[in-house]
């Protein structure tokens, strides 16, 4: 395969400290078929021997690898990769993800081309790479990736999109503290549409597991609906506390719910009043993850629509709760549910 002054594909991987999956990601990118691309590995000012992995491999792989290096930040890493991409189309994929299907990639591309549409980005359907059955949570969270609603599209399932729609939707916002990743799916899904891509890619649930799955997805749960209120700002001092991949340890929520806590509280009265209601407006519209999950445990689901519970809650639950008790509801559970984990947490 020659290397084209101007690829069809620019993967842009963002990394730190990672030299123990780069030959393992390189190498499975090299049985893709179809497709002439590129990759580059946008380097967080790591410490470890990664780049040299790279290079190292870099002759005996089908397709150009260049290693540029920055300051260490996801979104600042995805940017700089961007800018230096000579591709027509991007994917921004994560290091610890792989295909098995050879032709995920070309398979990618075509789904895009085939809607005609300038603005749309694609995204893969999402499995996590367990070596025995996918636990139940996961399982959830897998289904949840492919539909297409608020805060359902994440980096672990791929970006596939092109140059022009790219600068237009970025960049990554390098001022979030993290799940920077989500806020430019928002932003993709408020100027185009994404579209379900029909390969299948496997991600490392590593985070989770090492973090712990219901801190981090309660983690997230509060920066969305922070974002969602305008109220961001209150964990301005959340960079401070973010451990990067090679450093995680289990995620402690008292260091970032008891200062927001604080920050809530000094709110003027007004303002404070509005986050709440806006809050509970934000939660009750997310009820829908319940009949999801029901319909992941029965078995009873179909990519990219759910189940049976998913539809009963859409036609009928939804418009009862849709009002201001519906909201209020949500309101008081969520006020409750923060004042009883700051009570729980060590």
């Amino acid at each position: 395969m020659s290397f084209e002054p101007c690829p069809e594909l620019s993967i842009i991987v963002p990394f730190y400290n990672e030299a123990g999956n780069v030959v393992p990601f390189l190498t499975a990118l090299s049985r893709q078929q179809g497709v002439h691309l590129e990759v580059i590995l946008s380097d967080g000012a790591s410490s470890d021997l990664g780049r040299d992995e790279a290079e190292r491999l870099s002759s005996k792989l089908p397709f150009p690898v260049r290693v540029i290096e920055g300051e260490k930040g996801r979104a600042g890493q995805l940017n700089r990769g961007a800018l230096a991409a000579r591709g027509t189309t991007f994917l921004f994929l994560h290091i610890d993800s792989y295909f098995e299907d050879p032709l995920a990639l070309r398979k990618g591309l075509d789904a895009i081309a085939a809607t005609g549409a300038a603005r749309v980005a694609g995204r893969f359907a999402l499995s996590f790479d367990f070596a025995g059955a996918t636990p139940l949570p996961y399982r959830f969270y897998g289904q949840k990736a492919t539909l297409d609603r608020p805060g359902c599209t994440h980096g672990d399932q791929g970006f596939l999109i092109g140059r022009v729609f790219f600068e237009e939707a970025g960049p990554f916002d390098a001022g979030l503290p993290l799940m920077e990743d989500t806020f430019f799916a928002e932003r993709v899904r408020k100027m185009g549409r994404w579209l379900l891509l029909p390969p299948r890619i496997s991600t490392s649930p590593r985070r989770f597991l090492a973090e712990g799955l219901l801190p981090r997805q309660s983690l997230n749960a509060v920066l969305m609906n922070l974002a969602h209120t305008g109220h961001l700002p209150l964990i301005h001092d959340l960079q401070k506390s973010y451990r990067s991949q090679d450093a995680t340890g289990k995620l402690r929520l008292r260091p970032f719910l008891a200062p927001l806590a604080e920050a809530i509280r000094a709110l003027p009265r007004e303002e404070r009043r509005r986050l709440w209601r806006e809050t509970g407006a934000y939660v009750r519209g997310n009820a829908w993850q319940i009949a999801l999950f029901m319909d992941v445990v029965t078995g009873d689901v179909e990519a990219g629509k759910g189940g049976r519970f998913l539809l009963l809650y859409d036609r009928f639950v939804a418009r009862l709760i849709a009002n201001r008790a519906g909201d209020l509801g949500a309101e008081l559970l969520t006020r409750l549910w923060l004042r009883l984990t700051l009570a729980a947490l060590p």
